[in-house]
């Protein structure tokens, strides 16, 4: 039931205005503008309905009052007995939804309540259709920027651009009818694993963003990246079937308000860095933006410089299987182990590395790029954490096999290829590959 505020310093008035408006509405009554000012916030009432002219504070007053000072637009009804044509229009130009002259009859004064109820509520309804993305009940991507953004300017938290990983292949395999049942499935999941008060958005596509207040504390956040991926596999098998292959999962980027600033802009640009990291560096985890001002910070405590430098360097989403790495990384890597080898000639231990080449069929239904990514998930899966795995190329996919000898190499090959053929992938493409010994001259 909506909750309406009776302001009017004529006892009788306020009492008969009471009694109408009481038999279809909860009413809570104020004797002055000053009274309304004290009562409004323990109320929160729906609509004020004030007497014009009163004594100390007046109803222009007191709505202009409630407008600037406490940034409150609760709709205004007046009630007075001036006839001044002026003195409506005035009311009109700051905001005023009605005016009813006194002495009124009571089904008028319902009439025009209810009148500016259903408007306000109407109003209400189409801002929030226009603010809200149609399918998943978030904000859409306006309303995120300017939300977040206000959130952003007034107070600490994490900015988390969240990214679907692989989803493309749930629409390329399963329809887009499935993409939008995992879409909306994602954003349940999301809106669970953060609080009531925080605010979540659609983006576009399989992009989303949130603002969590008053974090500061990445193990948070881990915990949080964890919930998210795990409800997200249980949700594909449930949708998909257990059988389901798709290396489907979520990457968040990370920022810190107020430490990386307070500007929509600029933390989304970090936030969206930190996402490009965690997608390079085997998805399914998060990763938080630092500038260089914020790692001196880290480190500036004595005595815990070295502590803080290694934490920063760890790997703090140790997955299953290879260390799957962008090519520039790949190839630092690879240089660094051929000096090992220049340098220490008499290590025993044999060093392999294998190119894959997928070699897509005529099938419909997949490009190759996403066929690609299919089979480096595959090999990653299939491989040790000691080994490394990179795309090379569209169709190309490198691996740096530590302490592997020949007679493991043949085994390590035969479980891809066996793990292939059982994900749903196979049926678009094969594979060939070939191997070398890595030493000091290559």
């Amino acid at each position: 039931m909506k909750k309406i505020m009776i302001v009017d310093d004529e006892q009788i008035s306020l009492l008969m205005t009471e009694h109408i408006l009481a038999s279809e509405y909860l009413t809570v009554c104020a004797t002055s503008g000053m009274e309304a000012l004290q009562f409004f916030k323990k109320e929160n009432p729906d609509m004020i309905l004030s007497d014009l002219h009163m004594t100390g504070l007046s109803g222009f007053e007191l709505q202009q009052k409630l407008q600037k000072d406490y940034s409150v637009n609760v709709p205004f009804m007046f009630m007075t007995a001036d006839t001044d044509e002026e003195t409506e229009s005035r009311g009109f130009e700051i905001g005023a939804m009605d005016f009813i002259r006194k002495p009124f009859r009571a089904d008028v004064l319902l009439r025009r309540v209810g009148n500016i109820l259903q408007t306000v509520e109407q109003i209400q309804d189409l801002k929030k259709a226009a603010d809200t993305d149609p399918m998943t009940g978030l904000l859409n991507k306006a309303s995120s920027q300017v939300e977040i953004g206000r959130l952003c300017q007034s107070m600490p938290g994490v900015l988390m651009m969240i990214d679907l990983d692989s989803f493309k292949l749930v629409n390329d395999l399963y329809g887009h009818d499935m993409g939008d049942k995992i879409l909306i499935r994602f954003a349940e999941i999301i809106r669970a694993a953060v609080r009531s008060s925080d605010l979540i958005g659609r983006m576009g596509g399989d992009e989303f963003i949130a603002f969590c207040q008053n974090i500061q504390d990445e193990t948070v956040i881990a915990e949080k990246a964890k919930y998210i991926n795990e409800q997200l596999l249980a949700s594909a098998k449930e949708f998909m079937g257990e059988d389901m292959t798709i290396p489907l999962g979520a990457s968040l980027g990370c920022v810190f308000a107020p430490d990386e600033g307070t500007g929509f802009n600029e933390l989304f640009k970090k936030a969206d860095k930190a996402l490009y990291n965690v997608k390079q560096n085997g998805k399914h985890g998060y990763s938080v933006y630092r500038s260089e001002a914020s790692a001196e910070n880290d480190d500036s405590d004595e005595g815990a410089g070295l502590f803080r430098a290694l934490k920063v360097l760890g790997e703090r989403d140790q997955k299953k299987g290879a260390f799957a790495l962008p090519s520039d990384s790949f190839r630092t890597v690879y240089r660094f182990l051929r000096r090992v080898l220049i340098n220490y000639p008499g290590y025993k231990k044999e060093l392999w590395v294998i190119l894959f080449t997928i070699n897509r069929n005529d099938k419909p239904g997949i490009g190759s790029e996403e066929l690609t990514e299919a089979f480096a998930s595959v090999v990653t899966a299939s491989l040790r954490q000691s080994d490394v795995v990179t795309h090379s190329g569209k169709n190309q996919v490198m691996v740096i096999l530590l302490e592997t000898y020949q007679a493991y190499l043949s085994l390590v090959i035969e479980r891809i290829r066996k793990n292939w053929l059982e994900s749903e992938y196979s049926v678009y493409g094969d594979f060939s590959c070939e191997s070398d010994q890595l030493t000091g001259r290559i």
